[in-house]
């Protein structure tokens, strides 16, 4: 029998579709483009949703993979004149740094808050690193990085405002480049398809390691499990997805160190946190609900968006703490529905 879980997903599956292809078609291409930059960043907030509310790895510097899945795209886009290499690498560079930072942390049992303190200063030192490469001298082939400026590459970009990097083009034809719609079907797309691999993830039996872990790590080792190892192939999914949707950052705004900034890291935590942790819908709808909070915010000058943010984390953290998904699906199953009522009826007296 089909569950009610799976049968929610495909429905919601088959509406973000039809969204999907009907977005471009009733909005301008100022939203068009930052519906692609969310869609990004969605990814990136379900890769931390998955590794630190379903494994429990506290992460604090999956800006690291994103931003390094950025730069490695723009280089090598750069000097490859193609794409498709491009978005290889800029999957495959931060994969295997994922995989050499988590061998090390785990595999030395770095645990807790331990394990968020490296994660963000690996972050913080790409930044201050990224930072400081102004001027000819640094450059890798025909890409100067240019400091806090970030890659200026070869004109052409379509997406208004950008740093020109070169936009993704066909596999078999270098010279046909996506538009700005097309680029927002692929990352929408791609954010679909992360979500439905996270849940099958999760449903398999590496899935249910994973959520042991997070509950009881000692436990599960005693029952003859290696968390080490468990925990460094979520780590590199991990890293995999936010070197996908560095990439597709880098193709709708621009690729500069502010990727790995502070404040990406900041938002990122506080979509987890605000959309639920141990959720993965939740974390990507407040990933794109805020994100429309702060581009409304930051129309208005006399108001600095990152306080209200604060005010609402404050807000949610105080009045919903488990987050906005799981107090839903609460205030969902407390309802006296009629089947509900029914069989309370058909309940014997105690």
């Amino acid at each position: 029998m089909i569950s009610r879980n799976t049968v929610l997903t495909v429905v919601g599956l088959i509406v973000a579709a039809a969204v999907i292809a009907l977005f471009p078609q009733y909005f301008e291409l100022f939203t068009v483009i930052n519906a692609t930059i969310y869609a990004s960043m969605g990814i990136l907030t379900l890769s931390l949703a998955l590794i630190w509310g379903y494994c429990g790895i506290i992460s604090f510097g999956q800006t690291a993979f994103f931003g390094l899945g950025g730069y490695t795209y723009a280089v090598a886009a750069i000097n490859f004149g193609d794409s498709t290499p491009a978005i290889v690498l800029g999957v495959l560079v931060p994969t295997a740094f994922a995989g050499l930072l988590g061998y090390f942390m785990f595999w030395g049992r770095v645990t807790d808050v331990y394990l968020g303190v490296i994660t963000l200063t690996v972050s913080l030192i790409l930044y201050k690193l990224f930072n400081a490469t102004a001027g000819d001298a640094y450059h890798i082939g025909k890409a100067a990085l240019g400091g806090f400026n970030g890659i200026r590459g070869l004109p052409g970009s379509k997406f208004p405002g950008s740093s020109a990097t070169p936009q993704i083009n066909l596999p078999w034809d270098t010279n046909t480049t996506l538009e700005v719609e097309d680029i927002w079907y692929l990352a929408a797309s791609l954010l679909c398809l992360s979500y439905v691999f996270v849940r099958w993830l999760l449903s398999t039996n590496y899935g249910h390691l994973m959520v042991a872990i997070r509950e009881n790590e000692h436990r599960t080792e005693l029952l003859g499990y290696d968390s080490r190892r468990v925990k460094l192939i979520a780590f590199i999914i991990g890293g995999a997805m936010a070197g996908v949707a560095g990439v597709l950052f880098a193709n709708c705004v621009f690729v500069s160190p502010t990727m790995f900034s502070l404040l990406y890291t900041a938002q990122v935590i506080v979509w987890v946190i605000i959309g639920g942790l141990g959720t993965l819908v939740g974390p990507v709808f407040a990933c794109f609900l805020l994100q429309m909070v702060t581009a409304e915010l930051g129309r208005l000058n006399w108001l600095n968006p990152n306080f209200v943010l604060g005010i609402i984390l404050i807000g949610f953290v105080l009045l919903m703490p488990s987050g906005i998904l799981p107090t839903l699906q609460r205030a969902f199953n407390s309802l006296p529905w009629p089947s509900r009522r029914a069989a309370m009826k058909r309940q014997p007296a105690q």
